[in-house]
Formats: C-alpha cells, sequence, structure tokens
C-alpha cells in the first residue's frame, strides 16, 4: 500500500463502518417493528446500507493490497479499529429514535453521495452513483415518518422532541474534517462535509417546521468516533455482530 494509497482506504472504511453499523441497528428491528408494511421498509433500507458498506469494504481491500474482503473488516476488528460517526452506534430506542436517528443521517448522506459521484477516483463515483439513488428514499421515508409523528398525537410528539434532545449532539460529527478528508477534498476525491451543512440545515429546517417540531439548540458536539473512540454501545453490537464469525473464522457459505 502506497502512501497516496493509505488515505483512501482509511476513508472507505469510515463511510462503509458507518454503513454497516447503522444497517445492522436497523436490522434489528427485522420482526419488531410497529407494522408488517415498516418492518419489511425498514429491512430493506438496512440492505441498502450494508450493500454500500460491502462495495467500499471490497474497494478499501483492493486499494490496500493485503487479502482483506469485507468480511474481514467488518467481523475481524475491534471497536476501537472502527471509525464510523458516532450517531450511527446509538441504541434503536423507540420508533421515534430511530426514525430520527434515520433522518439525520440520510439528510446529510444524500447530497454527500451527490457529490462524491464526481469525484475524481472512477470506483468511489460508481458507488456514490448507487448510494445516491438509495439515500433519497432513506431521506423520503424518515422525513415522512418524522412529519407523521411529530405532527401527530400528544404521545408521538413528545417522543419525537425526547429523541431529537438526545441525538442532536451527534449530528455536528456528521461535518467534521480531520486532515485526512481535507487533503482528500483539496484532491478531488471527496466532498468537503462542511460545505455540505448549509444543505443538511435546510432538509431538517423544512422537515422540522412540516412536523411543527423545534430545531434543537446548540450545545456540545459528541465526538470521537473518526478516530476510534466510541460508545459503549458499539461494544455491546459488534460482539453480537460478529460471535458467529469468529467463532468459526474458516467457515464459507
Amino acid at each position: 500500500m502506497t502512501t497516496a494509497t493509505a488515505p483512501l482506504v482509511e476513508y472507505c472504511q469510515r463511510i462503509a463502518d458507518d454503513a454497516l453499523v447503522l444497517g445492522h441497528r436497523l436490522s434489528e428491528w427485522s420482526g419488531q417493528a410497529p407494522t408488517l408494511e415498516e418492518d419489511i421498509a425498514l429491512s430493506n433500507l438496512a440492505l441498502d446500507l450494508i450493500g454500500q458498506a460491502r462495495l467500499l469494504y471490497t474497494l478499501a481491500g483492493e486499494r490496500e493490497g493485503k487479502g482483506r474482503n469485507e468480511d474481514r473488516f467488518a467481523y475481524f476488528r475491534d471497536v476501537d479499529e472502527f471509525r464510523n460517526c458516532l450517531l450511527v452506534e446509538q441504541p434503536n430506542g423507540d420508533f421515534a429514535a430511530t426514525i430520527l436517528r434515520q433522518f439525520f443521517f440520510a439528510a446529510m448522506m444524500h447530497p454527500y453521495f451527490e457529490a462524491l459521484t464526481r469525484s475524481k477516483d472512477q470506483a468511489l463515483a460508481e458507488i456514490a452513483a448507487k448510494a445516491v439513488k438509495e439515500m433519497a428514499y432513506h431521506v423520503r421515508h424518515a422525513a415522512e415518518w418524522t412529519i407523521r409523528l411529530g405532527d401527530g398525537t400528544e404521545e408521538s410528539r413528545r417522543r419525537m422532541l425526547e429523541a431529537a434532545d438526545e441525538l442532536w449532539s451527534y449530528t455536528g460529527e456528521l461535518f467534521e474534517m480531520d486532515t485526512l478528508e481535507t487533503a482528500l477534498a483539496e484532491a478531488g476525491i471527496v466532498p468537503d462535509r462542511a460545505v455540505l451543512r448549509p444543505t443538511w440545515e435546510a432538509t431538517i429546517a423544512r422537515v422540522f417546521d412540516e412536523a411543527a417540531l423545534p430545531i434543537p439548540k446548540p450545545r456540545y458536539s459528541q465526538t470521537g468516533g473518526r478516530s476510534g473512540r466510541h460508545s459503549e454501545h458499539l461494544g455491546h453490537m459488534l460482539a453480537e455482530m460478529q460471535v458467529l464469525a469468529r467463532r468459526h473464522p474458516e467457515a464459507v457459505w
């Protein structure tokens, strides 16, 4: 792996980890969602995200050149080796919390993947071209539920307010740019996250206004996921997700 390749491998792991962790969280709703239709919808959202993670892990492995495939990235790294943002590892909570976590994330990743389709790295651009279509649906689905719950019953509104208050402090990390991503952005490989923040804020404001929900007040941003500093929730999730692969590391299907 060359010095020039290393940042791209790290970058691919970051956005793949985001997708894998959130995809697994959504899969935890399978068989438990409020309605059959929503059970299927959440499972499909999870499959979209896990599919994105597979493509990105595969690309990372190819560029790294050390023989790691998607399974090695997903199942044989410890918690401090994961680089996902803290938002996606937060527990599902109730349905309101799951919907807002999904909305906050998808509202960022839709314009992000749209910008990534213009990457100078053709492989990344091709992955983004597929993902942007999926994330458009994710935004629409989560936005519709945000409006329905926020402007619904007294109980659904209360739960949405609580979820927004709990999750808002994790959204700032979505827009952080460290030296690695800044260098890749300057080279035309990846988008500048900070530039996309106004687009995200406009989407949140529009949907929250229709849902009759107030925008949470600014607060200290929870951060650290990109450097491997995670909440206790990720360790518990990985223990469950990785147990079969680690127990039978040479198994094939």
